[in-house]
């Protein structure tokens, strides 16, 4: 059982990184193996529109985001963080989700588990709409999407911060990302039986 986590934030180690790594820390105190992989330095391109991966399998831009669709691709669940910007996700995780393309043909992440993380500069500073749009991402590859369950139950990891550390002291933050974890391999197991 293989869980990745991917962090779409700009930092290399910021707030969206700390929490993605508190759901694959609880995922991992549940038993799947997991790896964490930033987009932050990686080189990403936008999609062209070439429409080339409506005929192959594969996206003809050659750059970092070909290596980590592998990587999901190989994953019974993916767990997708990101910051809010301007009440979406960032242009790193937008990048991700546009160049998915390859991966509707055959439908290559149907039935994997999936969740998302944000976080914001205030409670209430878009992370549920930047949760919606990784989640409208993941129900169009026909996956099955979770939250943060019991004793949350929201739609994900939501965190606080504004600095790089800031997460490190939000309580409820760190608790809707660990139950995320907890979510995503407690239903891989389930789909495993």
């Amino acid at each position: 059982m293989k869980i990745v986590g991917i962090c779409g934030s700009p930092r290399a180690e910021g707030n969206s990184s700390f929490l993605v790594n508190e759901a694959l820390n609880a995922a991992k105190e549940e038993g799947a193996e997991v790896e964490f992989i930033s987009l932050s330095g990686l080189e990403l391109n936008p999609c062209i529109a070439c429409n080339v991966c409506k005929e192959e399998d594969e996206c003809i831009i050659m750059d970092d985001l070909n290596d980590v669709w592998k990587k999901i691709e190989e994953a019974d669940g993916i767990i997708i963080g990101s910051p809010v910007y301007f009440g979406g996700v960032s242009a790193q995780t937008k990048m991700l989700i546009d160049r998915s393309r390859p991966s509707r043909k055959g439908f290559k992440l149907k039935n994997k588990v999936g969740g998302a993380i944000s976080v914001g500069a205030s409670r209430n500073g878009g992370q549920e709409t930047t949760i919606r749009q990784i989640h409208d991402f993941m129900f169009i590859h026909s996956m099955i999407v979770v939250g943060d369950s019991e004793p949350s139950a929201h739609y994900g990891g939501t965190g606080v911060g504004g600095a790089s550390n800031d997460c490190e002291n939000d309580e409820f933050g760190i608790n809707t990302a660990r139950n995320l974890g907890k979510k995503v391999v407690e239903v891989v197991k389930l789909i495993k039986k």
